[in-house]
């Protein structure tokens, strides 16, 4: 998770990365997010890689060193400078960096749909998916099991995913199967969701309706929400009819619920004293 990550160790890398998308077309931008994404696959299976480019009894130079010769000649140079940067610093734990390295290929991957003009979009993608998955049992069951070999989580991803989304929604639904930070596959993809907000500066409201808001009541919402938090909002909405009515608006921490079953709740719970 983002809190375990080594602020000033991925602070560089990220630095470098930015520098680079600034200038960089699309298609390089997600040749580096696959790549490094597909490294964070390597360190997942190899724990004693992971150890060995974590050790802080290692001089930093030389844990760059090491990755260096590992991936010269598989991937590009890019992608090689950039974990050599990662890598330098100090890290608490192999568990640590290896989130460190899935945290850069997702922020590639979210500087590539950025550039494209594609993130709004990505974003809303794997809300729908996240909302599809959880609103079927067998699938959650099947997409969050982690004894199931990932190879055919990965392959049911792209068999609902694939020519239906975006690449890089795609690329991040796929990650979530890995567990992203540590996460099961349904925290994965929200946590996925408010990174690719962020990169848009704003945070993430989950709303919760008994019917579907209007276009022009979602954007009321939108900026009240705006206006409480003083930065942009983006509203993904859920419908559940179990609610009866009102509205539940959940934002980080902050949840707030108006929905007429949980007065009903209260008013039970109250009753009953």
């Amino acid at each position: 998770m983002m809190e375990n990550i080594n602020k000033e160790a991925y602070g560089a890398a990220a630095d470098k990365l930015a520098e680079f998308s600034a200038s960089a077309d699309v298609t390089a931008i997600s040749t580096v997010a696959d790549e490094i994404l597909a490294v964070a696959d390597l360190l997942r299976r190899e724990p004693r890689l992971r150890r060995a480019l974590a050790d802080p009894a290692r001089q930093g130079t030389d844990r760059a060193e090491l990755i260096t010769s590992l991936l010269s000649g598989k991937v590009g140079g890019q992608t090689v400078e950039l974990l050599a940067t990662l890598v330098t610093g100090r890290w608490s734990g192999p568990g640590a960096l290896l989130d460190g390295v899935e945290q850069l290929g997702v922020e590639a991957l979210l500087s590539a749909a950025d550039r494209g003009g594609d993130l709004a979009d990505v974003e809303d993608e794997l809300f729908r998916f996240s909302q599809i998955v959880s609103g079927d049992v067998r699938l959650a069951g099947a997409l969050g099991d982690s004894t199931a070999p990932a190879a055919a989580r990965t392959d049911l991803v792209a068999s609902l995913l694939e020519g239906k989304a975006k690449p890089a929604t795609l690329s991040l639904a796929r990650l979530a199967v890995a567990g992203f930070g540590g996460r099961g596959y349904d925290s994965s993809l929200t946590r996925l969701v408010e990174l690719a907000a962020a990169k848009r500066d704003r945070s993430v409201a989950y709303v919760t309706t008994a019917v579907a808001l209007t276009g022009a009541e979602e954007q009321r919402l939108a900026d009240r929400l705006a206006e409480l938090y003083g930065r942009n909002v983006s509203i993904k909405v859920d419908v559940d009819p179990r609610i009866i009515g009102g509205v539940r608006v959940k934002v980080g921490s902050d949840l707030y619920d108006g929905t007429v079953a949980r007065r009903l709740a209260e008013a039970k719970t109250a009753l009953s004293k």
